[in-house]
């Protein structure tokens, strides 16, 4: 791959962009657009869940990135490409289906939508960790995080705008057009040589073995079941509670998203700095208040730094969990390692949309709130497994 790091940095970042676009809609803002067509919010959380299910899936995916050099073109570099084109393909599709009619048809659109952005997620986080130094990982996940939220901020922003002004087809079509925006930077990158060192091995799986990846892993299940679950909520709680626009939503989400760029950016620093013990622990101290305060909004002048609180919590956390995976993983098996920690996330949040979807439908959305915020606490008993080992520290 090319050896400038800004290089490198940059293509990392616009592909988070593009894919921060797309999960960000899919995670917060596309429980408005179905709620329009008058979907409960068990139905929400149930096509959430579904359509999220090849982020679980990513395991088999980082395998084949592993050991399979897709026509002698590499590793990492095609299969990137082949994601971007399968999401680009599934979001222009999106609009042409009518949610409550063809809710089926809608699921599996969202589903294949994202196995294309599962795909190039993936390999993309097999590159970074074929090519990052121990002491950028902190770096490099801030700046992954952060080029994701941007992503979130540019959508959030324009959203509100392109659906009321023009229509939410216009709003596919701009998220199909920013899928495809990495792809002339992939296309001119070059992958690292494999070694016998770094070469697929299956021996290498033996590191699941380890309390302290197993413990990661639960961590990141809990992680995102508490704010993903939540990030689902926020949206629908103030436009049905205080009755927002369309627009406002957007702009809330983009105030969320620069949250989780300066969350990010931050938790990236603390981790290189002063250790992943300490970025896991503010992170989770940052959850616990950002998530539970949102429970005691009492208007939309309210919302605005509070949601921009659960947004530096949300980037901060997700930076210094994916920190901390990328330094227990075996190079040998990057890509595949990693997927199985994100998998595990995954699971996490795929159960958070269908459990905080549920929830809010049966005791309300602050309840539900202040629900997940206690659940941060449950990360405690979890450090000291985690960091029992002197190889993160």
């Amino acid at each position: 791959m090319n050896s400038i790091p800004s290089a490198r940095y940059t293509a990392f970042a616009l592909l988070y962009f593009s894919q921060g676009a797309i999960l960000s809609y899919f995670t917060s803002l596309n429980a408005i657009y179905l709620r329009s067509f008058e979907l409960s919010m068990s139905q929400v959380g149930l096509f959430s869940a579904i359509a999220l299910i090849p982020m679980i899936l990513k395991i088999f995916i980082g395998m084949v990135s592993d050991k399979v050099n897709l026509l002698g073109l590499g590793n990492r570099k095609p299969y990137i490409i082949l994601g971007l084109l399968m999401q680009s393909a599934g979001i222009l599709v999106f609009p042409f289906i009518h949610p409550l009619h063809s809710f089926v048809w809608l699921t599996v659109t969202g589903f294949m939508t994202i196995t294309g952005m599962a795909l190039y997620d993936t390999c993309t986080d097999g590159l970074a960790l074929d090519t990052t130094p121990v002491q950028d990982e902190g770096k490099v996940q801030g700046i992954m995080v952060a080029g994701r939220a941007c992503g979130v901020v540019v959508i959030a922003g324009l959203l509100g705008i392109i659906s009321n002004q023009v229509s939410w087809s216009w709003v596919f079509y701009l998220l199909a057009a920013m899928t495809l925006l990495p792809i002339p930077l992939v296309l001119i990158l070059r992958e690292p040589a494999r070694t016998p060192e770094t070469s697929f091995n299956w021996k290498a799986f033996r590191v699941f073995r380890r309390r302290d990846v197993i413990t990661l892993g639960i961590l990141g299940a809990l992680f995102t079941l508490i704010t993903n679950g939540s990030n689902q909520l926020v949206n629908p709680f103030l436009r049905e509670t205080f009755g927002i626009s369309y627009l406002m939503a957007g702009f809330y989400t983009a105030v969320w998203g620069v949250g989780v760029i300066l969350g990010g950016l931050a938790g990236g620093r603390v981790a290189d700095k002063l250790g992943h013990r300490r970025a896991v622990t503010g992170a989770m101290v940052a959850s616990l208040a950002g998530v539970s305060l949102l429970a005691v909004i009492t208007g939309p002048s309210v919302a605005w730094p509070l949601v921009f609180l659960f947004g530096i919590a949300y980037g901060s956390y997700e930076t210094a969990f994916f920190a901390t995976s990328m330094a227990v993983t075996d190079i040998r098996i990057a890509a595949s390692m990693f997927s199985i920690l994100m998998a595990m996330a995954n699971i996490g949040s795929s159960i958070g949309m269908v459990v905080s979807g549920s929830l809010s439908d049966r005791i309300g959305f602050r309840w539900t709130f202040a629900l997940l915020g206690g659940l941060n606490l449950l990360v405690i008993p979890l450090l000291p497994l985690i960091f029992s080992r002197k190889t993160v520290k």
